[in-house]
């Protein structure tokens, strides 16, 4: 669950959000304004006791002193207490997820999501160059767009900072991951979604984050039992924000997914999942404790992929050859497009 106030257009996932922050900051702010401004004997002595709770009473009731034993609300054990209750939230999110078996890959085509990185917002930007936008720092754009050319990526899969800067042989080191990924979406319900349901998961924000590139084409359609980030401090809110997706567009988990899942979120700590869901690429060092489970098998190695004949003749030995001709991207069924350059399996080639 990204950070709704970071999101340059919240989906509905967010805005549930959005409302309940709006509507707490509004009660404190007003309940300190009542505070500084009582005078009169008639006047009401307002005392906030928590974040979610209002208490009035007449002026010259004295309010309840706070004894010795009080609980200072900005200690430990309050964000202890705020880590246990998004660990609680994801666990009974996951439990109303369907669990079933993947349905076959048949039919899964990239442009059954809609047009890659679509203007869906139409804020005047692709869905990439938002994403970018959101989630790198010291970003410089084209003149006059909103197209980034260079940033700094704190990278939540690998803890690692990465230099952004557009190019041919550049642009790579920094991809737009899907965290549910749309072939493994399209086996787990979203070939019952509408055309534009799936086009609005394929560039929800809640959906997207930028990340290293070898890393994402690394994770290709994996779901949370076959691949999880390197940086193990990132795991619980990575696995979190991939069932609220799940939830939001009524996708459903295998059991080894479900499985994963629990094992990586009953082992959160403290900081286990960043504050309001928002990614947050910390070091190892803040990692929480290791449950004592098998991690799950990285993946096999992929064979050496079959190069089929291009119909049309075209064939690129890699994308930094694509890219010298100009024709970046391409996607499935385009002349010279093949799945080899295609790591996440989207559709859509050196991207």
């Amino acid at each position: 669950m990204l950070d709704p106030l970071k999101s340059r257009n919240p989906t509905p996932l967010m805005r549930n959000t959005l409302r309940t922050v709006a509507g707490l900051s509004a009660a404190v702010l007003a309940a300190s304004a009542l505070v500084s401004c009582s005078t009169d004997e008639d006047a009401t002595v307002v005392t906030v006791t928590s974040t979610s709770e209002v208490v009035t009473s007449p002026a010259g009731t004295p309010s309840a002193e706070p004894t010795e034993d009080a609980e200072d609300p900005g200690d430990e054990g309050g964000a202890a207490s705020s880590a246990d209750d998004a660990v609680a939230t994801a666990l009974a999110t996951l439990a109303t997820l369907e669990v079933k078996g993947r349905a076959p890959k048949t039919g899964y085509d990239r442009a059954l999501f809609g047009q890659a990185w679509a203007d869906v917002d139409r804020n005047g930007c692709d869905t990439r160059n938002d994403i970018l936008a959101r989630d790198l720092t010291d970003i410089t754009y084209k003149d006059g767009t909103c197209r980034v050319l260079t940033g700094t990526l704190d990278d939540p899969y690998t803890g690692r900072t990465i230099n952004f800067v557009r190019g041919q042989d550049t642009s790579t080191a920094v991809q737009i991951d899907h965290l549910v990924a749309l072939s493994d979406a399209w086996q787990k319900g979203a070939q019952q979604l509408s055309p534009e349901r799936r086009e609005q998961l394929a560039n929800d924000p809640a959906n997207l984050l930028a990340v290293d590139g070898p890393t994402n084409m690394q994770k290709s359609d994996g779901d949370a039992a076959t691949w999880l980030p390197a940086n193990k401090s990132f795991r619980c809110t990575y696995v979190s924000m991939q069932i609220d997706v799940k939830a939001a567009y009524a996708l459903w988990v295998t059991q080894a997914e479900k499985d994963a899942m629990v094992r990586i979120l009953s082992g959160c700590g403290a900081d286990g999942i960043a504050a309001g869901g928002s990614p947050v690429a910390g070091d190892n060092a803040g990692a929480p404790a290791e449950v004592p489970v098998e991690e799950p098998a990285a993946p096999a190695a992929p064979a050496a992929e079959d190069v089929p004949a291009d119909p049309a003749g075209v064939y690129y030995a890699n994308c930094s050859a694509a890219r010298a001709a100009g024709v970046t991207p391409l996607y499935r069924g385009e002349p010279g497009y093949r799945s080899g350059m295609d790591g996440d399996n989207d559709g859509v080639a050196c991207e």
